[in-house]
Order: structure tokens, then sequence, then C-alpha cells
């Protein structure tokens, strides 16, 4: 793969990248959404402890009360990486994660923060999203990685 190749510095988005056999530089703006004290629990413990809080999160795009990042700042990070990609004219590989690349896929779409919500990214997929120089596309998302290789090929 040609161009750029870029990781989330979280070690899954890293060990994935290594998998892959990609040399990628660590991207700060390509890191997981920051779930603050939800950091590594299950939803369902989430939901039991602090209902309330949790049904906030997900109406009010710009609730972090959980002490972490909110999906309005997850949105206005990933807007700023992509304005960054458009601008170097490049193509990117970017390992990363199902949060970071619904906010990117709704960015591009231009469609609402609580579209983040209805867009569901499987782990170990490919999603591809291209920009012309005018404007940014979804080409394709959902597909599955095969034999450990991005698939189909990240190039014109």
């Amino acid at each position: 793969t040609r161009g750029l190749q870029l990781t989330s510095p979280n070690t899954a988005a890293v060990q994935t990248a290594e998998a892959l056999s990609l040399d990628c530089r660590e991207e700060t703006d390509l890191r997981d959404l920051d779930y603050g004290t939800w950091a590594g629990r299950p939803i369902s413990e989430i939901a039991g402890e602090a209902p309330d809080s949790l049904a906030r999160w997900i109406a009010d795009p710009s609730f972090a009360g959980h002490g972490g990042e909110s999906i309005g700042m997850l949105f206005d990070r990933t807007r700023s990486w992509i304005d960054k990609c458009s601008k170097e004219g490049s193509n990117v590989v970017a390992v990363t994660h199902a949060a970071v690349i619904r906010a990117i896929v709704a960015n591009i779409l231009e469609a609402p923060l609580h579209a983040f919500w209805s867009i569901d990214i499987a782990p170990a997929t490919v999603s591809d999203i291209r920009n012309d120089g005018r404007r940014w596309a979804l080409r394709s998302s959902g597909l599955p990685l095969v034999s450990g290789r991005l698939q189909p090929q990240i190039e014109d």
C-alpha cells in the first residue's frame, strides 16, 4: 500500500497494524474515544450503575459526565483529522477504532451528531473512504480482512 500508514496509539490498533505488516506511524487523532471512568467496563454494568448518565451520554452529544470525551469532542477531533488528510493529498491507511470510524463516516456524510449511534462498524473490517480533491465519499464499509491483508486493495 502506498501513501501514509497511520495507527491509533492504543495497543489494540498498534498490534493490528503489526499483524497486517503495516509500517504505521502513530497518530494521536486516531486514538479511541476516551470513555473516562467507563473504560473497559461492560455497557450492561454501566447501565445498571448509572442509567441516567448513560442515557444522557447517548442523547446529548456534549455530555462528558463520565470524565472522558463527549461524542461532540470526538466529532471535532475526527473532523480536524479528515481535513488534514484532504490537504495532504496522499492515500492513507488508518488502523483505528470503531467509534473513530463511526465519527469519520458521520462527518464525511455531513450527518448530525446523533447519527453516530446509527452506524455500526464491526471489528477487524475495512472501511474505504475516498477524497477526490473536491469531496469525501464512503465507498464501502464492513469489508472483512482476508488472510491478514487489507481487502480490497486500498489503492487506485
